[in-house]
């Protein structure tokens, strides 16, 4: 049995071809309902379709509606346009995307729930990720002091050679103790970014957990950003070269 009062959207759209075809809505249910109704028409691509139902794909054609003796009930005229097809197809698939999206900040949030229970948690598993990118910030700023050094006495030979070209040997010394250089100071400008980035990523968790934490009801709170445990884990690899 069809229903389309409002309880499905196959009734609904039946109800609304019914109602272009002039008939008054009581007629529309009791012609249905006795003793069903098999719906047939021809898809847009030649295909000759069946079934017990409004056919989705046939909205915007004629649909014969027979008995279930194949004699001829009603005929029912399109009841959507192509575009107004089209339209109600993309408000469908943007209904499952919401439905989707909700289902996954249900979870995200429960998983966040259960990963910090409270906020001394958070606060433990913030200290860690950090300390991964301060750990390469310290190597990168010893690396810095290294080279600083080994480039010294390079900087120091080249007092003999004033208003002279440098010898090739020492040219190319200092060239690349200076790419070195320049290349942990751009490392370190990012391991630097990083820190700041993991720790706006954990201030803006930390207010979405202080939230469910008083009683929030997991994936009311809209997208949930990114973890900032995994932005953490993603940032180790460029922090550690």
């Amino acid at each position: 049995m069809i229903r389309f009062e409002g309880r499905t959207a196959a009734g609904a759209l039946l109800a609304a071809a019914l109602a272009a075809a002039g008939m008054p809505a009581s007629a529309q249910q009791l012609t249905v309902k006795e003793g069903g109704a098999i719906f047939t028409c021809t898809a847009a691509d030649g295909r000759r379709l069946t079934a017990d139902r409004p056919i989705a794909e046939c909205l915007d054609r004629e649909q014969r509606v027979l008995n279930r003796d194949g004699s001829l009930r009603m005929i029912l005229q399109p009841s959507l346009t192509a575009d107004e097809r089209a339209a109600l197809e993309e408000a469908e698939r943007k209904k499952v995307q919401d439905r989707v999206a909700k289902q996954d900040a249900i979870r995200r949030d429960r998983n966040l729930l259960a990963r910090y229970p409270n906020e001394a948690a958070h606060e433990k598993a913030r200290q860690a990720a950090l300390e991964a990118v301060r750990e390469s910030v310290l190597a990168s700023q010893k690396r810095v002091a290294e080279l600083e050094k080994e480039r010294k006495p390079l900087v120091s030979e080249t007092e003999f050679y004033a208003g002279k070209p440098l010898p090739p040997k020492l040219k190319g010394q200092l060239e690349e103790v200076d790419a070195s250089i320049h290349a942990q100071q751009d490392l370190l400008v990012t391991q630097q970014r990083e820190v700041g980035r993991i720790s706006a990523l954990f201030d803006a968790e930390l207010v979405r957990l202080r939230k469910l934490w008083g009683g929030a009801e997991p994936g009311s709170l809209g997208p949930l950003p990114q973890s900032a445990l995994a932005a953490a884990s993603e940032a180790r690899k460029p922090a550690m070269r």
